[in-house]
């Protein structure tokens, strides 16, 4: 069991995080004949910077968004079918338990942004997968979804980690072959589990080791395990959802969803981690009131860190998942050089 360190966080009001854009991602071509594609991004769960487009991944459809930051293009990339040659998955076409939940992706480092990676949350029976999407060989990625049931066992064994019910919904580099995975805890309590936010660290190259011979090769062990203590938005318990590197800083975002049966969503903050310190602010909208949407997926822009990109679910198939465009400002990152 590794040891654990537990974090307590504090609401911050020297920083803001202000929208100052929203776009609806809406394809920009139409689906071909007999495609079971949407017009539209419908569950995006994360975010990242690949090349010179912010990549957004779906938790209930296989399809890849690429969303031109400029023109406010967006284009897309077909992933694998399921196991009954569908894409998208929800309760009315009743495959929704078949659907991959990819809730967290990012770069690989040293691949020039042609490198993606995206984990399955592991809190459904089917969300124990790895996607891989490798554009290093040409025009053409080589796309692979990828079992790690393995993998995702051996999480949610991680107690200190998972607590009563595995959900990772971020995950980033620190260094060129650590894996930080970020926890989510929204599950209702087990026995003497209780629902934990956590993040523990992993080897990238162990786990591409065992994905590659996961009967020859056993998962990679979590390391550095750290449980959090977020607080709360109008008594509802945040969340993480996902998270940036900034340097020796950590830019994470976190929702306030009620876990009963109204599912109400109180807001969202942004908050930094620097070494011990963890801070955050509740997110303003365009016109100066408290945003009240659930945030899915985080980035920052190149080479500025003070303006973020993040997208949301509304969990409304037939409603594009938007995009949205935040500036920072105020002491955030006071601990980088």
């Amino acid at each position: 069991m590794s040891l654990t360190q537990e974090i307590e966080t504090r609401q911050d009001s020297a920083l803001s995080a202000r929208i100052v854009r929203s776009t609806p991602l809406i394809y920009e071509s139409e689906a071909e004949p007999g495609s079971d594609r949407p017009p539209h991004v419908r569950a995006a769960s994360s975010l990242v910077h690949v090349t010179d487009v912010l990549v957004a991944i779906q938790d209930d459809a296989n399809f890849l968004a690429l969303v031109d930051r400029d023109r406010n293009r967006v284009r897309y990339l077909t992933l694998p079918a399921g196991p009954d040659g569908q894409r998208v998955f929800d309760e009315e076409r009743g495959n929704k338990h078949q659907k991959h939940d990819l809730e967290a992706c990012l770069a690989v480092p040293n691949t020039d942004g042609d490198f993606l990676i995206a984990f399955g949350s592991g809190s459904l029976p089917n969300s124990g997968w790895i996607l891989s999407v490798d554009w290093r060989k040409g025009d053409e990625p080589n796309i692979s979804l990828l079992d790690a049931s393995a993998f995702y066992e051996a999480l949610r064994q991680e107690h200190a980690f998972s607590g009563s019910g595995l959900n990772i919904e971020g995950a980033i580099f620190v260094g060129d072959d650590t894996i930080r995975l970020f926890q989510r805890g929204n599950s209702e309590a087990q026995g003497n589990l209780q629902p934990v936010d956590a993040t523990g660290d992993l080897s990238w190259s162990a786990l591409e080791a065992h994905l590659q011979n996961p009967d020859a090769v056993s998962p990679p062990q979590l390391s550095n395990i750290m449980q959090y203590q977020l607080g709360h938005l109008d008594g509802v318990r945040l969340t993480f959802s996902d998270a940036e590197p900034v340097g020796e800083s950590i830019l994470f975002s976190a929702s306030a969803e009620a876990s009963d049966e109204s599912e109400r969503i109180a807001g969202s903050v942004l908050g930094i981690i620097d070494g011990s310190e963890t801070r955050w602010v509740e997110l303003i909208d365009e016109d100066g009131t408290a945003f009240g949407g659930k945030v899915e997926g985080l980035s920052l822009a190149p080479n500025n860190p003070y303006h973020a990109y993040f997208v949301i679910d509304d969990d409304d198939a037939e409603k594009p998942s938007e995009i949205f465009e935040v500036e920072l400002s105020g002491p955030w990152y006071q601990n980088n050089a």
